[in-house]
């Protein structure tokens, strides 16, 4: 079934979180926008999140067999979240444009914008097309502080965004 046959708008009615998804490898660092993360498993604490495969990001977080998550404050601003979603980690050091820590499996973790923090040891990598998922067991949350997360649909209709090209979400135009 083609794209073509798919009602978008039905599958904008999908509720999904703003994060962002860090990796470290040989002393790079890097991070993206990802709305595709979720809570798979409680005991052991596991996650899985999805990567475009041509990102600098997953090439990361598959060397290092791990990452970091950020969840972003419903009150992020837009230009903060362009860093991040919109420009390569392979042309600009973004993480120069944040305040950030180290975790304990080496991923940055983002602290400008969180509500929370998550880091998580890759156990497995499936491919999907376009997308890697990476099932993680969580080895460490923190919340920074309270508030109200940033939602894909709180970015899309009250902010105006967009969806970079490898984003999950992203569908090309033909008109």
């Amino acid at each position: 079934m083609g794209v073509d046959k798919v009602d978008l708008q039905a599958l904008f009615t999908l509720s999904y979180g703003l994060y962002i998804v860090t990796g470290a490898s040989e002393g790079r660092l890097n991070g993206q926008i990802a709305n595709a993360l979720m809570q798979v498993t409680a005991d052991p604490i596991c996650v899985v999140v999805a990567l475009h495969k041509d990102n600098l990001t997953t090439e990361l977080v598959e060397k290092n067999k791990a990452f970091g998550v950020s969840v972003l404050e419903e009150d992020t601003p837009m230009p903060f979240i362009g860093t991040f979603g919109f420009k390569c980690g392979r042309d600009i050091n973004k993480m120069t444009q944040c305040q950030y820590k180290i975790g304990e499996t080496g991923a940055p973790l983002v602290l400008d914008h969180a509500l929370a923090v998550i880091e998580a040891k890759v156990i497995d990598i499936i491919p999907v097309y376009t997308h890697k998922l990476f099932v993680a067991e969580v080895v460490l949350a923190e919340t920074i502080k309270s508030g109200t997360p940033l939602t894909y649909a709180n970015y899309r209709l009250i902010k105006g965004g967009k969806s970079p090209k490898n984003a999950p979400t992203f569908v090309f135009n033909k008109a």
